[in-house]
């Protein structure tokens, strides 16, 4: 909606392995110009200051001009919110999370966040780094058209060795993922309803020990 209403051109990048570039397709045939893949075989690190530095030395060694890098607003896999945030710091760039409305105009930026019961609303310089909250765009369809080219379309593949990354580490360690303890059967109460306020109160105070 931005590039048809002041032009310009609209680039993805992501970060991972090869089998990401299928991602790309799709973003392509929903009307983005150009995709690139930054290759990194670590797998799923859930490590969103190794993936903040991926992106920020791209940009930087690629020195490509923009006015807004857009992020969703956290990831999938580990419900992360760092890697926005993280990006704005290492480019020295202002940033707004959690953005459902946004207005641009001669070089300047307003946007509607979420916060907890109400709407923030923020104002910043250009260029800028935000992050998507639901509601802020509806997503095209990928049409025939677009899927077709989107198949022909070449996906630039850039590695960490050409950005000086090679030997990233980690800042983090996975050590165990696991699913949450199964709940245990709630209780049903009997008895008049003074008895049941009282064995309530008991069960709160000595079993569940929250009071």
């Amino acid at each position: 909606r931005l590039k048809e209403k002041f032009g310009g051109k609209v680039t993805a990048v992501t970060v991972g392995p090869e089998r990401a570039i299928s991602t790309l397709r799709k973003v392509l045939a929903m009307g983005v110009d150009d995709a690139i893949l930054i290759k990194d075989d670590a797998g799923e690190t859930y490590d969103p200051q190794r993936i903040s530095k991926i992106i920020s030395e791209f940009i930087k060694k690629e020195k490509i001009p923009f006015d807004i890098l857009f992020f969703g607003k956290q990831a999938i896999g580990d419900d992360n919110m760092g890697v926005p945030a993280m990006v704005a710091e290492f480019l020295g760039l202002p940033q707004v999370t959690v953005v459902t409305k946004l207005e641009i105009d001669n070089g300047k930026g307003k946007a509607w966040r979420e916060i907890e019961g109400a709407s923030e609303v923020v104002e910043f310089k250009l260029p800028a780094v935000l992050s998507a909250q639901k509601g802020l765009n509806e997503p095209r369809y990928e049409t025939l058209k677009g899927i077709m080219a989107a198949k022909k379309k070449e996906i630039r593949t850039v590695t960490l060795d050409e950005l000086g990354l090679k030997e990233l580490q980690n800042s983090i360690s996975i050590l165990k993922i696991e699913p949450p303890p199964p709940r245990p059967a709630g209780k049903i109460l009997k008895g008049t309803p003074e008895e049941m306020v009282k064995e309530l109160l008991n069960l709160l105070r000595n079993e569940a020990k929250v009071i």
